[in-house]
């Protein structure tokens, strides 16, 4: 598949019918949709993105959507995402990303960063950029990364740096201890406002927002798991009280834009947190498997990947070319691709998901011939996309376009 410059396309209305919701007509429609093309194939099913950008919309209940690319690694999902009512603005992950998509239209106009930045060659590009610098505002949580960028672009003459604040929204447990990811030092509200009045100091700085990502509520599967479930009760009502306070201690002294928090997994609880004013969404829009575990919400299989059947080494088994597509995170079973057409295939448990081959074994490979096709699940969204040139655009059985990745356009920000 030759990637070609994105595709317009339009997901306004919900869709009426849900093919994904019957396997046995749905991957074989894929299949039959997407013949001529030579695997790996990649498809984003138009409908069922709608479908998921809509139900997203829904769970937020009118609070507005910032879209975090890094789920998503596609430009014109993103430009067909930001042209709905409900979602305004983007989370980045790399500078390099943001000065990329600051170039473009008013849907590129407001570009949070996920993360901090040391990229010294990126920074001395935003200093020197009044659109680029007005567009994007940089994640912070320690005074040394001020330090950074005040040495690589100094304040006289620069651009005015727009700042947010990350609030540490890990959970520690009496019993378990941290439970989270590590990402901001910050995890009192008194730790925040001292970073905060250090921003607000300082010559050419913003303070414009804050931020708290609750990784153990929004990121964890919680289905059948009565312990985590109990874990997220109790952490949705702690940093509820923590992040207010945090907040309020903040306005106190700067005007902020925005608050965001959450993530697709966590949107019902983080938009009843009165302090937030945003969630961060990306992942539910193109529904990977990690959330077939998650109890509040049911994503459609947007995006998929096809490999070729290329060998029979047994009765009972098919190997795929390729297919070592693992997911980023603590080594689990859950971080390799789930293959979900036929069914009845699983992975060999001494080989898994391999760098060039994927054996599969199971009745539905004795039916396998060479050159049939077998369709994936990856277990993260955006991940998918670094392993692909473009996505075909499918809908109504048909490819009606297609749609390069970042890696397609060029561009490897991690």
């Amino acid at each position: 598949m030759t990637a070609r410059k994105p595709r317009t396309f339009g997901i306004d209305d919900r869709p009426v019918d849900a093919p994904w919701i019957e396997p046995a007509e749905y991957w074989p429609s894929l299949s039959a949709a997407t013949s001529h093309l030579s695997a790996p194939v990649g498809v984003i099913a138009v409908d069922a993105l709608a479908s998921n950008a809509h139900d997203l919309l829904d769970r937020a209940g009118g609070m507005p959507i910032r879209v975090a690319s890094k789920s998503v690694r596609v430009r014109g999902v993103l430009d067909a995402v930001l042209a709905l009512p409900g979602f305004r603005g983007v989370m980045a992950y790399t500078l390099a990303e943001a000065l990329w998509l600051a170039e473009g239209d008013e849907r590129y106009a407001d570009i949070l960063m996920g993360y901090p930045t040391a990229d010294r060659a990126a920074i001395a590009r935003l200093a020197a950029d009044e659109r680029a610098a007005s567009r994007i505002t940089l994640m912070i949580d320690d005074v040394a990364q001020l330090l950074l960028i005040d040495a690589v672009a100094p304040p006289a003459g620069r651009a005015e740096i727009r700042v947010a604040i990350e609030l540490d929204a890990s959970f520690r447990s009496p019993v378990l201890g941290h439970i989270g990811v590590r990402r901001s030092p910050l995890h009192e509200p008194e730790q925040v406002l001292a970073l905060a009045t250090e921003v607000v100091r300082r010559p050419g700085f913003r303070l414009v927002g804050m931020m708290a990502y609750e990784a153990q509520i929004a990121g964890v599967v919680n289905k059948g798991r009565p312990v985590i479930q109990a874990m997220q009760a109790a952490s949705i009502k702690e940093l509820a009280e923590r992040r207010g306070a945090a907040v309020a201690a903040v306005r106190q002294i700067a005007e902020l834009e925005f608050v965001n928090g959450g993530g697709t997994g966590s949107i019902e609880s983080t938009r009843a947190d009165g302090a937030v004013t945003e969630v961060a969404a990306g992942s539910g829009l193109l529904g990977p498997h990690l959330f077939d575990g998650y109890t509040a919400f049911a994503p459609a299989p947007a995006a998929a990947f096809a490999l070729d059947v290329v060998r029979r080494p047994e009765p009972d088994i098919a190997t795929l070319l390729g297919g070592g597509w693992i997911a980023s995170g603590p080594f689990a079973a859950d971080r390799s691709p789930k293959v979900v057409w036929p069914e009845g295939l699983r992975m060999l448990p001494r080989e898994g998901a391999g760098e060039v081959q994927t054996p599969l074994q199971g009745e539905a490979a004795r039916r396998l011939r060479i050159g049939d096709r077998v369709w994936l699940r990856h277990t993260k969204a955006g991940e998918i996309s670094e392993h692909l040139d473009a996505f075909a655009l499918v809908q109504g059985g048909a490819v009606v376009g297609e749609l390069p990745t970042y890696r397609g356009e060029g561009r490897a920000w991690l």
